[in-house]
């Protein structure tokens, strides 16, 4: 048989094709609460993540490494996912583009709704920005093919929606809010196909403590005993509860009556189980209550921490007002990679009150007048932020 040239060329990609196609595999995300790392780094908290994922979204895994795999997500984006939320596809064929379709941006009574149609559950993530405050999500694998965004005069918080293509697989958009404060958005997929839905809380037209559901954590318990007390040797698990329930009690005493409890007793609960059972709750803040540890015993003080640049206000306001206990400052911690504050649905702040291994702070944190003046100065530094949010 004589071997054209166009024969050639064809039998060449083939082959270029099939030995492309051993070098990575399909699946999609399971388990609970899927999530992508933005590398192999590892420390007590885990690796620095990216995102929560919904179930069921398509990944291109090329490579493990450990406990992980690593996932193509564009050309030139990576990250890493951990093997038990893997679950392989078989059968699938690769696709050089998925194309974005029309877009829907409405609202109801609590929320505002960026509506994107796809070819597939494709992997995404997403960002606060702030001055303007603006929501931004990549989606990887996506070229855009959308010639319209439908935008409807019930969305109350969403000013702006846009989207560019950042690269020939990233599609990017962006979401401009009418208001300076982020108050919370989700993403996921809906129930009925490959539709990304981008949910965003409106700012609450009474920002008042007795209007707002708030979330209280007590952190540890149970098993998760936490730290130990330097000369009491205490246990944190049982003092951030003690800590937890007056703070309810205060709230509820300064008119709050919705109010959520992660545990009222010494209950171990998983970070999935907490952030699953919030999710569920829907609270427009969470306060996590914890007391800090250090191998120095010299160290002490009360500080803050939160994720995202959107939800620092409410984590500094806070801590101000943990200062005037005559506290030594150590400071507003952001980018903190604890799973109680990796949720982009509601405010949260997660409080270190003091130092358990530091002997001032210990006499001050085993003593129950303390926890009232712990309490009062959060519910004071919540009331501050409400205050100030335009």
């Amino acid at each position: 048989m004589k071997l054209t040239w166009f024969t050639f060329l064809f039998l060449i990609a083939s082959a270029l094709s099939a030995q492309e196609s051993q070098k990575y595999r399909w699946a999609r995300t399971t388990g609970r609460l899927p999530f992508l790392e933005y590398g192999p780094g590892d420390d007590r908290l885990g690796g620095a993540k990216m995102t929560y994922l919904d179930s069921l979204v398509l990944l291109k895994v090329v490579d493990s490494l450990n406990s992980d795999y690593i996932v193509q997500l564009s050309a030139s984006h990576r990250a890493f996912i951990p093997k038990e939320n893997v679950l392989w596809v078989n059968g699938k064929t690769n696709s050089p583009f998925s194309l974005s379709g029309n877009w829907k941006v409405y609202g109801d009574e609590k929320y505002d709704y960026v509506a994107i149609n796809l070819q597939d559950k494709l992997p995404y993530k997403s960002m606060m920005q702030i001055s303007p405050s603006r929501i931004v999500v990549d989606i990887f694998g996506a070229t855009s093919n959308t010639n319209w965004v439908t935008q409807l005069n019930t969305a109350r918080e969403i000013q702006y929606t846009w989207y560019e293509q950042t690269e020939d697989d990233v599609l990017r958009v962006h979401i401009q809010l009418k208001h300076e404060q982020h108050w919370g958005h989700r993403l996921y997929y809906d129930t009925t196909g490959n539709r990304l839905i981008i949910r965003v809380k409106q700012q609450p037209t009474a920002r008042d403590i007795r209007k707002l559901k708030i979330a209280i954590d007590a952190g540890h318990g149970g098993a998760n005993t936490g730290a130990a007390g330097l000369n009491t040797k205490v246990l944190e698990k049982d003092y951030t509860l003690l800590i937890a329930k007056e703070l309810e009690k205060q709230f509820r005493k300064a008119g709050s009556k919705n109010i959520f409890m992660t545990r009222t007793t010494d209950t171990t609960l998983d970070m999935p189980d907490r952030i699953l059972t919030l999710r569920e709750q829907d609270p427009d803040l969470l306060i996590s209550v914890h007391l800090n540890s250090s191998s120095r015993d010299s160290i002490q003080g009360t500080s803050t921490f939160y994720r995202y640049i959107g939800f620092r206000p409410f984590s500094q306001a806070i801590l101000k007002r943990m200062l005037e206990l005559n506290l030594k400052e150590y400071g507003n911690v952001g980018h903190f990679n604890f799973a109680l504050s990796g949720p982009t649905e509601y405010n949260n702040c997660l409080v270190e009150v003091a130092f358990l291994s530091n002997a001032e702070d210990e006499r001050k944190i085993i003593d129950p007048r303390f926890h009232k003046s712990v309490a009062k100065k959060i519910i004071d530094g919540t009331k501050d932020w409400l205050k100030n949010v335009k």
